[in-house]
């Protein structure tokens, strides 16, 4: 069964690694690295469509949820512990479960993925509802842990997403909105941890920045519902505010004040000459999206 997997097979131009001099050791690794942003463009509708679902399921109130076992599970958690300091988000909005529990993010913790029922039950436990959306992450795509975590998600009603590196595999079979990214044969046969590790952090990097740009995180390119909470984010939202509003940098510093340490309504404050007050209102009416309150 395993060794029908993309990700068991050999990479031929690492067949003699054990006898290569280092720098052509880094030479061959850079070479299959090459190949994978490739592998993830050719499944951008796809990821596309997941965001959109996301997306709409997070702007009715709904929370998403990475489920995954060992490397695919750590990224998954990357991923989550990234949005609240990037996009200002509750910690609860983006949350990610990794089989075995958090001992498993250091070390790793013998068949925690091999038990279905753990991935259903480490849904229930977390509250996980039929507003919310999971997220399989699952480089071989047949992880017991992230099947089980599906399958009960689908059996709530919610909407459900997989990212897997092999073709029509078990994950993708069994939710709503299949990625399978194909980077190829592993440069150590097996070690998911490289090309399929690599595919899987550019797929849930497109994800969770293109639903936060959705969600009014973001304008232009620039992330707008920073939160000033060190000397240098303080330094970054003043300079988003300069590059907004077109002011100085010291005024920009008095308009973060006035407006209460808020990128978005020190923004709309100078653009708009409005209070403080009447440009929260504002943000409000427009659930915090700075463009649609520039419009």
């Amino acid at each position: 069964m395993l060794e029908k997997l993309l990700t068991e097979q050999v990479y031929a131009p690492s067949r003699e690694l054990h006898s290569s001099p280092t720098i052509e050791i880094l030479q061959i690794m850079n070479q299959a690295d090459a190949e994978i942003a490739a592998a993830v463009a050719r499944e951008i509708p796809a990821i596309a469509r997941a965001v959109e679902a996301i997306a709409s399921a997070l702007q009715k109130g709904g929370r998403l949820f990475y489920y995954g076992a060992g490397t695919s599970g750590r990224l998954g958690v990357l991923d989550a512990a990234e949005c609240p300091p990037t996009f200002h988000t509750s910690p609860d909005l983006v949350q990610a479960i990794i089989a075995g529990g958090d001992t498993a993010l250091r070390r790793s913790v013998e068949k925690a993925e091999d038990d279905p029922s753990a991935g259903a039950s480490d849904l229930r436990r977390a509250g996980f509802n039929a507003q919310d959306v999971a997220a399989g992450i699952s480089a071989s795509g047949r992880t017991p842990y992230v099947l089980g975590a599906m399958a009960e998600a689908r059996r709530v009603g919610a909407v459900t997403c997989g990212i897997s590196c092999s073709q029509d595999s078990e994950l993708s079979r069994a939710v709503d909105y299949p990625i399978q990214p194909q980077p190829g044969p592993e440069v150590i046969a097996g070690s998911t941890r490289l090309r399929a590790g690599t595919a899987t952090k550019l797929v849930l990097n497109m994800i969770s920045t293109a639903v936060m740009v959705k969600l009014g995180h973001v304008y232009g390119n620039l992330m707008v519902n920073v939160q000033p909470s060190n000397s240098k984010l303080q330094d970054r939202a003043r300079r988003i505010v300069q590059k907004i509003t077109g002011v100085d940098f010291q005024r920009a510093a008095e308009l973060l004040d006035q407006g209460g340490r808020s990128v978005r309504t020190a923004i709309v404050m100078e653009k708009m000459h409005l209070p403080r007050k009447e440009a929260e209102e504002l943000l409000a009416r427009a659930d915090g999206k700075l463009a649609e309150v520039l419009r």
